[in-house]
């Protein structure tokens, strides 16, 4: 299972990581995802949820 928000779609970010003497090296942003029990289809459901998901009350837990 990929670590994807199902409300939201948030999802790992690439880019580079810059240091002072501008070099340039791949790196990760990870999103803030936990894993909760929710309804899908009317079944409960562990699945990723994102923090701000959870805290903006687009979700109900189970």
């Amino acid at each position: 299972m990929a670590r994807v928000c199902v409300i939201t779609g948030r999802r790992t970010k690439t880019g580079n990581k810059r240091s002072h003497a501008v070099n340039a090296t791949r790196r990760t942003w990870k999103a803030n995802l936990h894993k909760v029990r929710i309804l899908v289809d009317g079944k409960p459901q562990r699945v990723y949820v994102s923090a701000r998901a959870l805290k903006s009350g687009k979700v109900e837990r189970v």
